[in-house]
């Protein structure tokens, strides 16, 4: 069986989606990121499978500046729909309700749900971990914002279901292991993720993303942000549709490299089907707009 590190406890979303890309394996609960991806690292689990962005409350934090340092590399991407429940203790009603408690991403997901009841937003570090302390402490007043999963595991009565801000809340997350694994090139599409950093020079992030454009490859992710606390120095991560082994991106690279003091492949992966999904309402924000 294999062995599926994740964040949080029993019934939290990353949980949830381990058990649907690896149905019937062995999780294991961490209670960081880093404890996640060190135990990959250092060959107590097989994978790990790491948040990374949701599409309405944005990037997940920290992850990024995991990513290039964790000595893993990105085999896979999930796109799960994210359905949040407002739990209580047996016996709660949602107008008694005060606060509810999950992690900010959750919080934020929720906020138009929490404002229209008057409950009060309390950040806790996991969704289902919240449904701990709820049980715990059998506060009527008090409830918790998770998955049904959590419901059932911490036996917490369902006061609201899906109180999501959209209805098309999804999280994407990653698959991490140990070894670098490219897949065979098949025609199909993938995503392939890099981290650099540009030369002290003018036009260099020009120059970079030059060689992606002229080479014909679609840059689907391009984000920023500060190296070591210095507000001059700045890492870039980006992820673009096309296989690691294509000439257009072997082309594109040697730019890339040429402009850059250093640069990482972080990955190559089958690219998931959700990324090409038609939403139903023309309204809703799609994850990569």
């Amino acid at each position: 069986m294999l062995k599926i590190a994740y964040q949080g406890v029993a019934g939290a979303y990353s949980h949830i989606a381990c058990m649907e890309l690896f149905p019937r394996q062995e999780y294991y609960a961490c209670d960081t990121f880093e404890n996640a991806m060190e135990m990959v690292k250092n060959g107590i689990v097989d994978k790990a499978v790491i948040p990374v962005e949701n599409s309405h409350a944005g990037r997940v934090t920290d992850v990024h500046f995991l990513l290039p340092e964790a000595g893993l590399h990105i085999s896979g991407e999930h796109f799960l729909r994210i359905e949040h429940q407002l739990l209580a203790v047996k016996g709660a009603k949602l107008q008694d309700i005060v606060s509810a408690a999950s992690h900010p991403q959750a919080l934020a997901q929720c906020s138009d749900f929490l404002k229209q009841h008057n409950i009060k937003a309390v950040s806790r570090i996991d969704t289902a971990k919240s449904c701990e302390k709820i049980a715990l402490e059998q506060d009527l007043t008090k409830a918790a914002i998770a998955s049904k999963l959590a419901a059932q595991i911490y036996g917490l009565d369902i006061l609201a279901s899906n109180i999501e801000n959209a209805n098309n809340n999804t999280t994407r997350f990653l698959i991490m292991q140990k070894e670098e694994e490219f897949p065979i090139d098949d025609g199909g599409e993938y995503i392939t993720s890099i981290v650099f950093t540009t030369k002290h020079i003018p036009a260099a992030l020009y120059k970079v993303l030059g060689g992606f454009a002229t080479n014909g490859i679609n840059i689907s992710k391009l984000e920023s942000y500060l190296l070591n606390g210095k507000f001059f120095s700045a890492r870039f991560y980006v992820e673009v549709e096309q296989h690691i082994n294509s000439k257009a991106l072997q082309y594109a690279l040697a730019e890339l490299k040429f402009f850059s003091e250093e640069y990482q492949i972080l990955g190559c992966y089958p690219a998931h089907p959700y990324r090409h999904k038609k939403q139903g309402n023309q309204n809703e924000i799609q994850l990569f707009q």
